[in-house]
Order: structure tokens, then sequence, then C-alpha cells
């Protein structure tokens, strides 16, 4: 199946507002960005696996001033589109108030509902070096 245009638009558009939202602190808004039965999972970066806008939002919450003062969002692409869900697949870098950063992978399942496309299962991975690779050159 195909996606047009304006559906790959807003698509796009939902994964950048995340970093928007968490970084100013609009946690009542997340609802512009997730389905409320949402599944994040963070389990790879150390937070578990929340289930439900209410869990993610407080997850937010509880980590305060130690995440990431700013979350930008790049190399989105589309896959696996299947009518209503699409797979969505992103890089995420992290900036922290200490100027150090981090690299993660994003791996979405976007779904459209009466409100437009949502967020209904992240997966948040951080990036490593690949195996075997050789340290120094990475």
């Amino acid at each position: 199946m195909t996606l047009g245009a304006e559906d790959r638009m807003a698509i796009t558009e939902l994964i950048g507002l995340h970093g928007h939202l968490v970084d100013n602190g609009e946690l009542d808004r997340l609802d512009e960005l997730f389905t409320a039965d949402v599944v994040y999972d963070a389990t790879d970066m150390g937070h578990g696996t929340m289930h439900g806008m209410a869990a993610v939002r407080e997850a937010a919450r509880a980590m305060g001033g130690h995440g990431p003062l700013g979350h930008h969002v790049t190399n989105v692409v589309l896959t696996g589109i299947d009518g209503d869900r699409v797979r969505v697949r992103s890089k995420g870098i992290g900036i922290r108030a200490d100027g150090r950063c981090g690299s993660v992978t994003y791996d979405d399942l976007v779904v459209r509902g009466a409100n437009g496309w949502r967020i209904s299962r992240r997966e948040v991975a951080g990036r490593r070096p690949p195996a075997g690779a050789d340290e120094r050159s990475t």
C-alpha cells in the first residue's frame, strides 16, 4: 500500500513533536503523540516498559531534571505500511545539562485514529558500537 505525501508529513511531524512537548514540559499534551493505551518500552535505557499514557506521563515527571534538556529526532524512515498502521524508525540525540549527549533509535508503531496519527508502541534502544566493531573507530 502507498502512503500519500500528506500522511507522510503528518507522521514525520508527529515524531518530531515528541521532543518539543517533552523538552517544554508540556506533558498534559501527550495525547497529541500517543494512543491512550500506548506501550512505551524503555527497557534498554533502564526504565522498563510503561503501559498507557498516564504511565508515560508519570515516568517523564519522575525523571525530572535527570533526563536530557533537548530531544532531537532525525533520520525518520517510514516502513511496513499497512493501511492505518505504519512502522517508523528514527534516530534521537539527547543533550544533557552538562553537555554530554547520547544517541538512541526509536522503533514506533503509528496508527491512524479519529484524532489522526498517534504512536501506539515505541521501543527506545540506546546506541552502542555494533558487534565486532573496533572501538577505536567508533
